[in-house]
């Protein structure tokens, strides 16, 4: 039995928005209830032809009968998002990965402002629900390029989100007061930003907040695929301290793919450098951080890594494996 994974059943597959459906996933074992989870989680969901993608729980936490997530139809992406809108209907059973957090709130009680990007809204709407809860102020601003391809706009009508759910659509016309600048230029210090979105949305808030006199409000963000970067060496060697073995990486291959070059598998399941499956101890050398799962302070400690798509900043580095 594989106590890694769950066995879900589809309970509910609609249309949300343009190239946006829900998934609602039900245990398998109606004697088994789901794990909890807290805003801000996803999970694993195992496609068929081995495809493993992550997407954010978007429902409200409270509700333990239920997970649900939304999926864009990406052509343009790796196969995950058609997978899904391809092959996976209401009654099926598929596998899916535990619940796991790198995009917790950091605090219940604080007042945040949550910026979402398009489908971003996934985890922040989970946000929304989680600080409605428990009484604390909040605002959800939504940006989308038109009324048709924003998810959960009956949501967020609704009686629990109307009251702090702001819409600012590309196509429509809006004061400058809507503009991404203004929100986020009038944010209080005291509020915490959450954003999830493009890397260019992203970018920007970040640029926004950075510009901002001290004290600034502190920025957390999760990004649909870690940024490209171009430091770091085209080639480099990685020693292994347990097997001692010895591969030089490639500028046109991944760690992972040069490990498994001289026989040593490490466990990836994103690729991206977001689920931090591949996450592996550091002994010695400098990497080149190109992930979205460690912390800033993380990164700076060189402690880990995450191999499936970062690099080295040094001419070799030593894994603990």
């Amino acid at each position: 039995m594989d106590n890694t994974t769950l066995s879900v059943r589809v309970s509910r597959r609609a249309s949300e928005a343009t190239d946006i459906d829900v998934f609602e996933l039900v245990a398998a074992d109606t004697a088994v209830p789901l794990p909890r989870y807290e805003a801000g989680a996803h999970i694993d969901v195992h496609l068929p032809g081995g495809l493993v993608r992550q997407y954010s729980l978007c429902g409200p936490p409270e509700n333990g009968q239920a997970y649900r997530i939304a999926v864009l139809r990406d052509v343009h992406g790796r196969g995950g998002s058609r997978a899904m809108h391809a092959s996976v209907q209401a009654g099926d059973l598929i596998r899916i990965g535990r619940p796991r957090n790198a995009f917790a709130l950091k605090s219940t009680t604080q007042p945040a402002c949550l910026l979402a990007g398009g489908v971003g809204i996934t985890p922040l709407i989970a946000m929304a629900y989680q600080l409605q809860a428990v009484g604390t102020a909040f605002e959800l601003h939504c940006f989308a390029r038109s009324r048709d391809r924003l998810a959960f706009q009956a949501e967020l009508a609704g009686t629990r989100l109307r009251q702090h759910a702001v819409l600012h659509l590309d196509d429509e016309p809006a004061p400058a007061a809507h503009s991404l600048d203004h929100v986020v230029d009038s944010v209080a210090a005291e509020t915490a930003v959450y954003a999830c979105g493009p890397a260019g949305f992203l970018k920007r808030i970040g640029d926004l907040v950075a510009q901002r006199p001290a004290p600034r409000p502190a920025y957390h963000f999760e990004s649909f695929s870690p940024p490209a970067v171009a430091s770091g060496q085209s080639t480099f060697t990685l020693f292994f301290a347990k097997s001692l073995k010895t591969v030089t990486v490639e500028g046109n291959e991944t760690i992972v793919a040069a490990a498994a070059r001289v026989g040593i598998e490490i466990p990836v399941s994103c690729e991206q450098g977001i689920c931090g499956t591949c996450l592996t101890p550091v002994l010695d050398g400098v990497p080149d951080h190109r992930d979205m799962f460690l912390t800033d302070d993380e990164h700076r400690l060189n402690q880990a890594m995450t191999p499936c798509c970062s690099r080295a900043l040094s001419d070799a580095l030593t894994l603990d494996l």
